[in-house]
């Protein structure tokens, strides 16, 4: 079985204070491996991606106007919120937007994060896909892939070079001292999400592993893993060494769904068994996000409603010793 996670109510009316807190300290005491968020900065007000943009270059990626993205926190601040209120469980995001920040600001976060949370920190990042959050944060649009790769070198300088000089096309860093290196060394585990194959590739290539994203097609992700194996031995790196993360989309019901059902919809024996065919498959971790279930992570949902939803979920997915 792939280890098993969750994702931390961070989008929608439940994603309160009060309610990571207590999401965050039953996944642990029901022995989840991590807690994840993820990140999304603007909803823009006509709604829709350009659909020429989707089908060419994010196949599956799920449209603007998905309620799930409509009111979302910061990726970072609630994983150290919860940081103090749990001792064991890991700590990740799923994914932050890496062009969105310059590498030495996400390099300073995630260190003092890695700090406050004792080591328990994985660092996801993506490349991004919606036009205005590009223009928004003032980066160029073009190019996307090239900037990705020279930012995760950028910032494993930053995690573990002190003193550190960068000099790239994108991004560079004059001679000096960080001044605050990660707990975990070299550096917090690095994944890296995408769909395209040579995003795949990157991701065994320059990071510890990759992410999977919300509308992955489960049952052929085992094509999407082998791109991943194939960059790790590309760069000389074993490729059994690569994680692999899937954000998990269930939806749990009391009794056996029928034969039309998707991947992690049914009973809970027969979600159980869809993860084990995901480990088949070389996926190594999954974890369960219901901030991307409409009657969990919309912004007019009942709070307590999606809180109970969560708590059943919870508990009847527990892993097993």
């Amino acid at each position: 079985m792939p280890l098993l996670g969750f994702g931390l109510p961070v989008s929608g009316a439940w994603a309160t204070a009060d309610r990571m807190i207590h999401v965050a300290r039953r996944a642990e005491d029901r022995g989840y491996a991590a807690l994840w968020t993820f990140q999304r900065l603007l909803y823009p007000v006509e709604g829709g991606l350009d659909p020429a943009f989707d089908r060419r270059e994010n196949p599956g990626t799920r449209a603007a106007d998905d309620p799930s993205y409509q009111q979302v926190h910061d990726p970072l601040l609630p994983l150290a919120h919860v940081a103090s209120h749990t001792e064991r469980i890991g700590l990740g995001t799923a994914t932050i937007c890496a062009p969105f920040l310059a590498p030495v600001v996400l390099a300073k976060a995630t260190a003092t994060l890695d700090h406050l949370c004792g080591g328990r920190l994985s660092v996801g990042l993506g490349i991004g896909w919606m036009p205005h959050e590009y223009e928004a944060t003032g980066v160029p649009f073009a190019r996307r892939g090239a900037r990705m790769e020279e930012y995760l070198r950028c910032l494993v300088a930053l995690w573990t070079e002190d003193p550190v000089r960068f000099e790239g096309e994108f991004y560079s860093v004059p001679a000096s001292h960080t001044g605050l290196a990660p707990v975990q060394r070299p550096h917090p585990p690095l994944l890296v999400g995408g769909s395209a194959p040579a995003a795949l590739r990157r991701a065994g290539r320059l990071a510890q592993g990759w992410i999977g994203s919300s509308k992955q097609d489960l049952r052929t992700i085992g094509e999407a893993v082998g791109h991943v194996r194939d960059g790790a031995r590309e760069a000389g790196r074993d490729p059994d060494a690569v994680r692999t993360l899937v954000r998990g989309i269930v939806e749990l019901t009391e009794t056996d769904a029928g034969s039309g059902r998707r991947p992690l919809q049914g009973s809970a024996d027969q979600v159980r068994d869809d993860l084990a065919a995901l480990a088949a498959r070389g996926v190594t971790e999954v974890f369960v996000d219901l901030n991307f279930d409409a009657r969990v992570g919309g912004p007019a949902v009942d709070p307590d409603a999606a809180t109970a939803e969560a708590e059943r979920v919870l508990d009847a997915l527990a892993p097993r010793p």
